[in-house]
């Protein structure tokens, strides 16, 4: 045997070797992808009625909130018209008060005037005299000197 017919038998040898190597790395790859195919398939048994769960609350909870959507838009309108009744009430208060607080003033004045003068008109206090204007009018004045002297002594 020549040196190159053993070099070339040393290479054949090792080249086995390398290949049986090689055929046990890929049987044990090929077991785990079997193995890791086996778990795969069983995960997916396992996620899909999760999933299925999680899409059935996803679409309640979507139910949800556009109902909630839906009842608070409502509220909303609800008191923005509270809002517009409130501002209205309060402008027609503040309207009726400017309106109607001339003329009570005026009659309260007239109707205690009134009760003065009818009241001293009964008493007889004042002495009532009667008088004609240039316009053929009646003026009665009454003469409250003496009462006034009273309550000054």
């Amino acid at each position: 045997m020549t040196a190159g017919e053993l070099a070339i038998i040393l290479a054949a040898v090792l080249l086995s070797i390398g290949f049986a190597a090689l055929v046990v790395v890929l049987l044990r790859v090929l077991d785990t992808l079997r193995i890791l195919r086996t778990e795969l398939t069983d995960l997916r048994h396992e996620t899909r009625p999760l999933l299925a769960e999680l899409r059935a609350s996803t679409d309640d909870a979507r139910g949800a909130v556009e109902e909630a959507r839906l009842d608070l838009d409502r509220f909303d309108r609800v008191l923005g018209s509270a809002e517009a009744i409130s501002d209205a009430v309060a402008s027609t208060g503040r309207v009726t008060r400017l309106a109607l607080s001339a003329p009570i003033i005026k009659a309260t004045a007239l109707v205690t005037g009134t009760g003065r003068a009818a009241r001293r008109l009964r008493r007889g206090d004042g002495r009532a005299i009667e008088r004609r204007t240039t316009g053929g009018q009646h003026l009665v004045v009454v003469d409250d000197t003496r009462r006034a002297r009273r309550r000054r002594g």
